[in-house]
């Protein structure tokens, strides 16, 4: 009676559980739009920290540059007495010395200007993180809406292969079809069913590589919505070099590196006027007590900072070069972008003004004739394929435009 009244026991704990749902094993999915997904990624994304630390780090360097030199005090002490002549004075003799630095004027100025060049340089670098980033993360959540798309399409195949299986295998029982076409039906159902694997699997793929953008900020498991972008308006290519050249923070980062070069090399060459240490000391010993200051100046006699001002230099050339190729990249990048959009554009003009109606069209008619008897079954199965792979390349060529605006977006500096 006691082993029956305790399995009876376990059996109520055990119904009991199963009839409250687990939020351990619950799973949620959460449909993200695109603004989220920027929004998590510009919260999350560590290249962008990264950035934000620079700029935190040029700021202290902005106040160490216009620090003034800290000033010296030394200080010497010891027991003192009049020996020659002996007059019997004993004291406890000292010297305190004062000195300090004052800096050239015109090195300080071109140190500070340095440094405020050099702040301003972070902050466009942080912005040309942030464009970076966006751009990334607009091309992955396009690509796994191609991938969404393409796996609806998958699906939606099977659907139809399987609709064509059945119907070909009632032919078949009622004799008006041969075995043989049962089996090429059956082929064209596995075929689907492999398309649908593949697109599973890479969806999965994309998944993963916008939820590495936000640095897992969307999860395991969330979805998306929404739609590609289109094109606006006209895309001029010369409008869009200029304004790539105006307002692109990797032209303004450059430029104020190079600000901060050439305020380098003038600091540096100002750096051969030495500093002058004012000194002050006063001194007491036994029978005398005196107040002196005087100037303490290096001499540059044998050498002049000639390596220093070469390396400024050096970095003031090579700056130059690296601004002068960023703007021949920059327009490359931008001829690049707007030639794929235009492209992408004409190839989704001719989808929408006929090529998917009439894909439609054929494989409605060929359906309608298969019911009927007029078309053959291979002549259904490629209306089936052509449609799908229509409706796949107008994704493929609404979702090139898309990501061709977001690279073009990141290369002129801004949105469209």
């Amino acid at each position: 009676m006691v082993g029956r009244s305790y399995v009876a026991f376990l059996l109520i704990i055990y119904l009991s559980q199963s009839s409250v749902p687990s939020h351990a094993a619950e799973v949620t999915s959460r449909a993200y739009a695109l603004s989220e997904i920027l929004e998590l990624a510009i919260a999350r994304n560590p290249a962008l920290a990264g950035a934000a630390s620079l700029v935190e780090q040029s700021r202290g360097q902005q106040v160490a540059a216009a620090a003034y030199p800290n000033p010296s005090i030394s200080g010497l002490a010891g027991r003192g007495t009049i020996r020659d002549p002996s007059t019997g004075v004993s004291i406890v003799e000292h010297t305190v010395t004062v000195g300090q630095p004052v800096e050239w004027p015109a090195k300080r100025v071109a140190r500070q200007r340095a440094a405020n060049a050099g702040l301003a340089g972070a902050q466009a670098g942080l912005e040309e993180t942030q464009l970076t980033v966006l751009a990334d993360v607009k091309v992955a959540f396009y690509q796994l809406l191609l991938a969404q798309r393409d796996a609806e399409v998958a699906t939606q195949n099977l659907a139809m292969v399987d609709e064509v299986l059945r119907t070909v295998k009632i032919r078949v029982t009622a004799g008006e079809a041969t075995p043989f076409e049962a089996i090429k039906a059956n082929v064209e159902v596995q075929k689907a069913r492999k398309e649908v694997s593949r697109t599973q699997n890479a969806l999965l793929v994309v998944r993963v590589k916008l939820n590495t953008v936000t640095s897992g900020g969307l999860g395991k498991n969330f979805s998306i919505q929404g739609d590609f972008q289109p094109l606006r308006k006209e895309l001029d290519l010369d409008s869009m070099t200029v304004l790539a050249i105006e307002r692109h923070p990797t032209i303004r980062r450059l430029r104020k590196l190079l600000e901060q070069a050439e305020q380098s090399v003038v600091e540096e060459r100002e750096s051969r006027i030495p500093n002058l240490t004012v000194q002050g000391s006063y001194h007491r010993e036994a029978g005398d007590q005196s107040i002196v200051a005087g100037l303490s100046v290096p001499i540059p006699l044998w050498y002049r900072r000639q390596g220093e001002i070469q390396t400024a230099l050096g970095a003031k050339h090579r700056m130059e070069a690296e601004r002068q190729r960023a703007k021949i990249d920059l327009e490359s990048a931008v001829t690049e972008s707007v030639q794929e959009a235009r492209t992408a554009q004409e190839q989704i003009e001719v989808f929408e003004k006929g090529l998917l109606q009439q894909a439609e069209q054929a494989l409605s008619i060929a359906r309608v004739s298969f019911r009927q008897g007029a078309a053959s079954l291979l002549e259904l199965l490629d209306a089936q394929r052509v449609y799908r792979q229509t409706l796949l390349e107008y994704a493929q060529a609404r979702s090139a435009l898309a990501i061709a605006i977001a690279r073009l977006e990141r290369w002129t500096g801004g949105e469209l």
